[in-house]
């Protein structure tokens, strides 16, 4: 360093040339990347004003009159602004941990064959829910719960003398069969990540433990899982930060839009489509977006915090 400092100026710009130089094609290579993230994640920010202002599409966003907070009022002075929020915030708390769960038990189990083209077709199996569009998981959710023909009701409950029942107007199954769907869809992906955390420990510690006389749940416990608690925390910490937002499609298409679950089904993100389908007003839609963004952003820092205060190595920043 101070050999450097000592360098008269014309050689310091010799130095800083070479380097530029150097690196010119990595900048060019990740110029495009970051023009796209410039053009599609910061310019629309701007457009947050909408969610302050009455929106009108002759004059445009920025010359839209001003409203104030008057647009958070319609989701918070409502008598549906409790459940859609529970419901909301209670869905998301249970997807996070039940596909933690499983997502991890799943990722050992595979991780566990030994025949590598088994585990292929376990892995593509496992992840396959999670590319089926929600429409079409709607249907296959309707052709299992159908009054009149689903597979439930005409294969399990009348074979067995029992009454059919009405799902799609019987509310207290409907916090199972979400989770149950959600699960059965999303876990998949998640489970890759934990395997790819898995491939990355190294070997030598089972090698080391099964000398030691450790058995496989042993090695789970003692192994396994603590390597993968900075991918368990990074997935978690990501997921709180959408944990006011809902997948509009499993709340919506899944349950048909049935009137009669909206107790259970309802959340902020169907509640403003609803909204904005009967009002019309983008203002209140955008300061519904604002709303859950501000609380996910605050959600992710204060759980980061928590986490670099007991360990800082684990923590995102």
């Amino acid at each position: 360093m101070k050999q450097s400092s000592t360098l008269p100026p014309e050689r310091k710009a010799q130095r800083r040339r070479n380097k530029l130089k150097k690196w010119a094609p990595a900048y060019l290579l990740m110029l495009p990347g970051v023009v796209y993230f410039f053009i599609n994640n910061y310019i629309p920010i701007t457009g947050l004003v909408v969610a302050f202002k009455k929106y009108r599409v002759d004059t445009g966003i920025y010359l839209s009159p001003w409203v104030g907070l008057k647009n958070f009022e319609f989701l918070f002075a409502t008598n549906d602004a409790f459940v859609i929020t529970r419901n909301t915030l209670l869905y998301n708390l249970a997807f996070i941990l039940v596909n933690m769960v499983l997502g991890i038990a799943f990722a050992i189990f595979i991780c566990e064959v030994s025949n590598k083209w088994l585990k292929k077709i376990y892995q593509s199996a496992i992840l396959f829910p999670f590319l089926i569009s929600i429409i079409i998981v709607s249907y296959i959710v309707f052709a299992f719960l159908s009054v009149d023909n689903g597979l439930i009701n005409k294969s399990l409950l009348e074979p067995l003398g029992m009454d059919s029942v009405a799902w799609y107007t019987e509310q207290k199954y409907w916090p199972a069969i979400l989770i149950i769907v959600n699960t059965w869809k999303t876990v998949g992906y998640s489970c890759i990540l934990y395997i790819a955390g898995i491939a990355g420990i190294d070997r030598a510690l089972y090698e080391a433990a099964e000398i030691d006389g450790a058995g496989k749940l042993r090695q789970i416990c003692s192994i396994t899982i603590p390597c993968l608690m900075p991918t368990i925390i990074t997935i978690v910490l990501l997921n709180i930060g959408h944990v006011f937002y809902a997948n509009f499609g499993l709340f919506y298409q899944v349950p048909m839009n049935s009137g009669a679950l909206f107790d259970v089904t309802n959340v902020i993100d169907t509640y403003v489509y609803r909204a904005l389908l009967k009002i019309g007003n983008i203002g209140m839609a955008s300061a519904a977006g604002f709303y859950q963004s501000l609380v996910g952003f605050i959600l992710v820092l204060v759980s980061n915090g928590i986490v670099r205060r007991f360990s800082r190595e684990n923590a995102l920043f």
